[in-house]
């Protein structure tokens, strides 16, 4: 399949954000884009800032599991933030982020991505693409979030090595290809009009609520001392699961290895 590369120059011509990609990187290659993006925040990158790759070779999802994509296959995206929040609740710029990536695929191809908690985007109950968030907070302030994502969009679903997560790619879905420079940019532009509302004080968890697979399921959640198991009931303002386990209790998740129905997604 041709596969034509993204191209920094129309992409920054194509842009119509205020803050989100107005800072840029993009390459051929890299080991991970949330590393690079890490580095640059530390070294002072301005809000808003994104790191783009056409191939990892250190990608990773959540709990240090490999992402893998052929490159100029999909797009491997971080996302530098700096909102005013406590590190605690940071978990809104993943909500943001995942809520502006469904948007613009929606706006784009017609198809319309649910949400797994906390950071999965699903088509036909397959996973299309993971978010993982890092943290840089000192003094017990947050500096900056690194929202990472990496969406299978002309992904040939033969080239994946076998996987635990059944996943799919717009291809797929779609039985075409997806031009990868429109959608990038309706994503970053989906992002900054996200983020700005944010800013001047709107909450995204009714938006984000809406497209979770999660809430009425049986779950079974993966934390440091052990797994919760129980009804996801509801998501709070910080985008935290809520559980309600066996005994009747109220769990309150921030973050975990989520498994529903038996099968891990």
């Amino acid at each position: 399949m041709d596969r034509p590369p993204l191209e920094l120059g129309a992409i920054r011509q194509g842009l119509d954000t205020t803050r989100v990609g107005q800072a840029l990187e993009l390459y051929p290659e890299i080991d991970s884009t949330n590393r690079r993006a890490a580095e640059w925040a530390r070294g002072g990158a301005p809000d808003g800032a994104v790191v783009l790759a056409e191939r990892q070779t250190a990608g990773k999802g959540r709990l240090g599991r490999r992402w893998f994509a052929p490159s100029q296959s999909s797009l491997l995206m971080s996302i530098v933030l700096r909102p005013r929040l406590e590190p605690l609740q940071a978990q809104r710029m993943t909500m943001i982020c995942s809520l502006g990536a469904a948007q613009a695929i929606e706006g784009v191809t017609g198809l319309h991505p649910a949400i797994k908690w906390p950071n999965d985007l699903l088509l036909t109950g397959k996973k299309l693409g993971g978010v993982l968030t890092e943290l840089g907070v000192s003094g017990g302030r947050l500096h900056y979030a690194i929202v990472g994502m990496g969406l299978n969009v002309n992904l040939d679903l033969c080239q994946l090595p076998d996987v635990m997560s059944p996943p799919t790619s717009l291809l797929s879905e779609l039985g075409r290809a997806v031009d990868r420079q429109v959608l990038l940019l309706s994503i970053l532009s989906r992002v900054d009009a996200l983020y700005a509302r944010f800013e001047a004080g709107w909450s995204p968890h009714a938006d984000w609520r809406k497209r979770l697979d999660t809430i009425g399921r049986t779950v079974s959640v993966g934390e440091a001392d052990g797994v919760v198991t129980g009804v996801a009931e509801d998501v709070d303002a910080d985008g935290a699961l809520l559980i309600r386990t066996s005994d009747g209790g109220v769990r309150r998740m921030l973050a975990g290895d989520v498994t529903l129905r038996g099968g891990r997604l």
